[in-house]
């Protein structure tokens, strides 16, 4: 550990040096603001990001956008539209970002994984190995302690592939942003949301296949009298779709936040304008370091568990309904024997 810190000391120490050595030549030098925006933000430009230095140019996917997607006038020019404004302005942008390459380096990489380390000796029910015990102890950890828990014993299996694709892919995104010239791919709102939307529909139809679709209408009128019903149904809506909403924005933020602290801190050297600054702000950006990743474990856990939980409420509704079927055919059967 403690090579390991005087060996990433010595390393931005270094970079410092050459950086401050360096600050008189040609070209405009990006700030630390500019670095760490720039490092989180997306873009189909594949670059080797250097310190706050000019990143080394390795190419360029074309942008592929469907619609109307004509260049306007902007503050830095002619700009195409992309992303949320561009969608609004009916422009549809499937460009290849490098966010996308850590999706699917993150899908090989784990299909990958789980090729190599699972069972699949189904004549040997133990797996032998330390890495077919740790697969083995994460699966039955979300079967047991968040399918089965949150959903029951009897529904929980059902939604056990879901729920394990969800936690390793989130955990394969977040452990891939903390290798060096990676990206997170967690850190991007589109992803998150894309997440959160998969989540959204498979809720959905747990409630619609445990409660039926009259029930599960019905449940959007809270089981208040008809008169109430423009009032309560808008209110129901509202709260189907701020469960989404929280998982987007839970998993977005902790993932940018934590790689901004940490940039900011080995930023400290450049803005004090010292190397020395480094004695202090390497230490805590390495400390920030190991408290990512358990982060990219506690929010893979997180989103796992408020899917579970979510999918849970979902077919407790089917459970509710059939309660109060049994209760009003008790009651009937009691006023037929009165």
């Amino acid at each position: 550990m403690r090579k390991a810190m005087v060996l990433f000391a010595s390393l931005f120490v270094a970079t410092a040096w050459a950086s401050e050595s360096g600050g008189h030549g040609e070209g405009h030098e990006p700030s630390v603001p500019d670095y760490i925006l720039h490092h989180v933000s997306d873009t189909n430009d594949f670059e080797l990001e250097v310190p706050l230095s000019q990143p080394i140019h390795l190419g360029a996917i074309p942008p592929i956008r469907i619609g109307s997607c004509e260049p306007v006038m902007t503050d830095h020019g002619m700009v195409a539209p992309s992303g949320w404004s561009g969608l609004l302005q009916g422009c549809l942008d499937l460009s290849i970002t490098k966010h996308t390459v850590m999706m699917w380096l993150a899908a090989v990489l784990l299909l990958g994984t789980l090729l190599i380390w699972s069972n699949r000796d189904k004549t040997k029910l133990v797996p032998r190995g330390t890495g077919a015990n740790l697969i083995e102890m994460l699966v039955l950890f979300v079967r047991d302690e968040m399918a089965i828990k949150n959903i029951g014993k009897e529904d929980g299996p059902r939604y056990v592939p879901y729920l394990l694709t969800a936690f390793f892919f989130i955990l394969a995104m977040n452990l891939l942003g903390l290798v060096p010239w990676m990206a997170t791919a967690t850190g991007n709102l589109a992803v998150t949301a894309g997440l959160a939307i998969c989540t959204f529909v498979v809720t959905q139809a747990a409630g619609i296949r445990s409660a039926g679709l009259g029930g599960y209408l019905k449940h959007l009128t809270g089981g208040v009298h008809w008169s109430l019903w423009p009032i309560m149904i808008p209110v129901e809506i509202l709260g189907l779709f701020t469960k989404p909403f929280a998982l987007t924005m839970r998993l977005f933020a902790n993932m940018l936040a934590g790689h901004i602290v940490l940039f900011f801190l080995i930023g400290l050297i450049f803005i004090l304008g010292h190397p020395a600054v480094a004695v202090i702000s390497v230490p805590f950006a390495f400390a920030i370091y190991l408290l990512e990743l358990f982060v990219a474990f506690v929010q893979a856990y997180v989103f796992t568990l408020l899917s579970a939980l979510f999918i849970g409420m979902a077919v407790a509704t089917g459970h509710h309904h059939d309660d109060h079927g049994h209760a009003e055919s008790d009651h009937g059967h009691g006023k037929a024997h009165a």
